[in-house]
């Protein structure tokens, strides 16, 4: 009854890892998803135009603008745009989404940068995807921790994988477990979603087997008593695991894990993984 009650509990296990890889390479081959992304534009006072974006784009101290020549058009919250259009300041880490034919123009703010990066769905990189390699999932990855909150949210500054740039996040507090008989902790970031939150890490792996830049976990809201569950097994590539025209954030200096997390998503293919 036990072996059939663990096999049982196994297939559970491994059928949800199985979902939540699936929806992982399904936003990520998302004819508007990063792999979609053709271009990685830097805006400042000068108007310039791109070639896989309509427009010429600037920004100054009223926000980002763009100015469209005669026959172009965006689609901006639903409504066609012609002429000159101001998108306003943009906040860190946000963005807006403009609707050009089939394609998507972001416009964002990145390391207190404006940005545009259109997602064009016939990006070579996005036509040629043939999914990310990935450790069998294994309950031995699935570890429970302790959050433990700072008295105040620390700002913290990570490099990002554009060389010159930087993120800035409120730190909440980190997370305390064991690996091995091996204590170790982690700096976590807010996640998306009510109390989620986020690490960025790397590990023995990493350069290896593993993309060397970073991987992410989210990691549920912690209980009442701060316990956590640290799923490896979910253990995430950012963007730029895949593509040089992301701007993702790099784990902060304690977040370097001395220790061999084999469990989670490989290095993808389109870095030479196999």
């Amino acid at each position: 009854m036990t072996t059939q009650v663990t096999t049982t509990d196994l297939q559970a296990f491994t059928q949800s890892w199985l979902d939540w890889y699936r929806a992982q390479e399904e936003r990520l081959a998302d004819p508007h998803g990063f792999l979609a992304i053709t271009g990685l534009h830097w805006l400042d006072e000068r108007p310039q135009r791109f070639p896989d974006a309509p427009g010429a784009w600037w920004t100054d101290s009223a926000g980002v603008s763009v100015a469209l020549a005669d026959g172009e058009e965006l689609v901006v919250e639903g409504t066609p745009v012609r002429g000159e259009h101001h998108f306003g300041v943009l906040p860190e880490r946000g963005g807006v989404d403009a609707v050009w034919g089939n394609a998507v123009i972001e416009v964002a703010k990145r390391g207190g940068n404006d940005i545009v990066r259109p997602r064009h769905p016939d990006a070579p990189l996005r036509t040629a995807f043939a999914g990310t390699p990935a450790y069998a999932p294994h309950p031995r990855w699935a570890l429970t921790g302790r959050y433990v909150a700072f008295d105040e949210p620390r700002p913290t500054t990570v490099g990002a994988a554009v060389e010159g740039l930087e993120h800035v996040y409120d730190a909440p507090g980190r997370i305390e477990f064991e690996l091995d008989g091996r204590p170790l902790s982690l700096t976590a970031f807010p996640g998306h979603g009510a109390g989620r939150l986020t690490v960025l890490f790397t590990d023995a792996t990493s350069g290896v087997t593993t993309y060397a830049a970073n991987r992410a976990l989210t990691v549920e809201a912690p209980a009442a008593d701060g316990t956590v569950v640290l799923d490896f097994n979910r253990a995430a590539n950012l963007p730029c695991a895949y593509t040089d025209l992301a701007t993702c954030p790099l784990p902060p200096a304690e977040n370097r894990l001395p220790v061999a997390i084999e469990a989670g998503l490989k290095i993808p293919r389109e870095r030479g993984g196999a």
